[in-house]
Parts: structure tokens; C-alpha cells; sequence
């Protein structure tokens, strides 16, 4: 480690490593795409009710709750972390359309 930085990673001998460090290669892959989703689907809400638009936001955060019910299933992010995205989320959702109102 003369240059800095990470250490090299050694290739595991055993097959069975060989072939963890494949999976886990496919499985990070998976999570970062859903977890990438998962962010999108929230920032789009936000971004709605920032914009103001009541109709909008209201149809976005019903699919972006689908979607992230389904991540926190997966367990790629923990239920309460979920749960607690929805719940601000919702309260955004419904101070605008008391605004509006």
C-alpha cells in the first residue's frame, strides 16, 4: 500500500468464493437500480409539491408508495426507513391540498 488508497482485493481461491463474488456482483447491480428508484419515485413527489401542483403530486406519491413498499420488502431499505419516507412524504402531500384549499 505504498501508493495510498484501498488495498487490492485478493480473488478468493475456494469455487465457492468465486462464485459469492459473481453473485454479489449481479445483487449489487439489482439493489443500487431499485434503490436508485426508490429515490426518484420520492424526489418526483417533492419535486410536484414544490412545484405546487396538488393533482400531480397526489398521483405520483400513490405510485411512489407501491414503490416503496416493494423496496423496503426486498429489504434494500429497512421498513421503518420506509415508513417514515411515506409518512413525510404524505404530510407534504397534505399540507399542499390544505394550501389550495
Amino acid at each position: 500500500m505504498a501508493t495510498g488508497g484501498k488495498p487490492k482485493k485478493k480473488n478468493p481461491r475456494l469455487a465457492s468464493g468465486r462464485k459469492r463474488v459473481r453473485q454479489d456482483v449481479k445483487l449489487n447491480a439489482a439493489n443500487t437500480s431499485l434503490r436508485s428508484k426508490y429515490r426518484t419515485a420520492v424526489k418526483n413527489v417533492e419535486k410536484a409539491v414544490v412545484a405546487g401542483d396538488k393533482t400531480k403530486a397526489a398521483e405520483l406519491f400513490a405510485k411512489a408508495q407501491s414503490i416503496v413498499d416493494s423496496i423496503a420488502d426486498k429489504g434494500i431499505f429497512h421498513k421503518n426507513k420506509a415508513a417514515r419516507d411515506k409518512s413525510r412524504l404524505s404530510a407534504k402531500v397534505k399540507a399542499l391540498a390544505l394550501a389550495a384549499a
